[in-house]
């Protein structure tokens, strides 16, 4: 078990949308997150700054790296300070691409201090090709026109307001972030294409029927890079209900030339039809927008003129809340 709280470690990155997991931390667990560490100019999340020493007279336990570094790959200014938190006596948790626990340096300080490194991101077991079968219990999958647009936001805040209703529900996190932020869960990215509907099995298992696993999606139907993955998780979720989620504004596939959005009603045709391959009876409940971009009266006019055209409940996790998409879930007894 990763030991808490967390000092977040943002180092040298300037811009918040390459801080999301520690942002998505300190929204989704703040009594996780006590303490920050960044270098001049790095992105400020409002909590306090430590240096590693001061963290640990703070009774801070993990540093977790809550940025991507540019290309993948580990600065040396920051392999410095990592070794310092293993020394000051802080493990390390990742979910970065880098296998932190097979650098050299910090494998023989981890050793050294008797401390641990948590890479998050690489599966510890092994999963079997998905079969398919149908299995007791529910499930939602949240699904995206695009990469990064809110599908984890969204899958907490369906979690929450179930449980807040009374409801049996469960998150499963299938990307890094929601993996630190629930305390489990499998990163399918770093899964072998064949099996990533088997893990999505394995993350989800048979259950009572009246429980709700809600699965983070990742990706989309519609990029032409991360498109494998989206589908192995909606063939392994077997998905009673999806979520659309969309950010508002966004026209073209983020970080690639060329390929524009589909529209919402696209999207949510495409993701019915492969999505019923395995569960013939999946259906929409609603739809997420993230309005982070627009003000408040525009965000309300999006919201509303998007629930108009398709019929179908639509909200903002962070700004509205998500109660809308879970009174049509009771409302129709999925």
């Amino acid at each position: 078990m990763i030991k808490k709280p967390y000092l977040l470690f943002v180092g040298d990155v300037q811009d918040a949308i390459y801080a999301k997991t520690a942002a998505g931390v300190k929204y989704w667990r703040p009594e996780q997150a006590a303490g920050q560490f960044r270098f001049p100019g790095g992105v400020d999340l409002g909590l306090p700054d430590y240096d590693m020493k001061a963290a640990v007279d703070a009774g801070l336990k993990t540093i977790l790296i809550g940025v991507a570094p540019q290309g993948g790959k580990l600065p040396q200014n920051w392999l410095d300070f990592l070794m310092e938190g293993l020394k000051a006596g802080l493990d390390i948790a990742s979910g970065l691409h880098v296998r932190l626990a097979e650098v050299p340096e910090l494998k023989a300080a981890a050793e050294k201090y008797n401390r641990r490194i948590f890479d998050v991101r690489f599966p510890t077991q092994s999963f079997n090709v998905g079969t398919g079968a149908p299995r007791e219990g529910k499930r939602l999958l949240t699904v995206g026109t695009d990469c990064a647009v809110g599908k984890m936001y969204a899958a907490l805040a369906l979690e929450k307001e179930m449980q807040s209703r009374g409801l049996k529900a469960t998150f499963r996190a299938t990307g890094q972030t929601g993996i630190l932020i629930a305390g489990s869960g499998v990163s399918v990215d770093a899964v072998v294409s064949d099996f990533i509907s088997g893990a999505t099995e394995y993350l989800s298992p048979a259950n009572s029927p009246d429980h709700w696993d809600i699965l983070e999606g990742q990706g989309s139907l519609y990029h032409p890079a991360y498109a494998g993955v989206s589908l192995g998780l909606l063939h392994g979720a077997q998905a009673d209900a999806i979520v659309v989620c969309h950010q508002a504004g966004r026209e073209n596939v983020k970080g690639i030339e060329g390929y524009a959005l589909p529209t919402l009603k696209d999207c949510i045709a495409l993701n019915l039809q492969m999505g019923g391959r395995t569960n013939p009876n999946i259906t929409c409940i609603g739809i997420n927008i993230n309005t982070s971009s627009l003000s408040e009266d525009a965000a309300m006019d999006y919201l509303k003129k998007t629930e108009d055209e398709l019929g179908l409940p639509c909200a903002d996790p962070v700004r509205t809340g998500v109660g809308p998409i879970v009174d049509k879930l009771i409302k129709d007894k999925i």
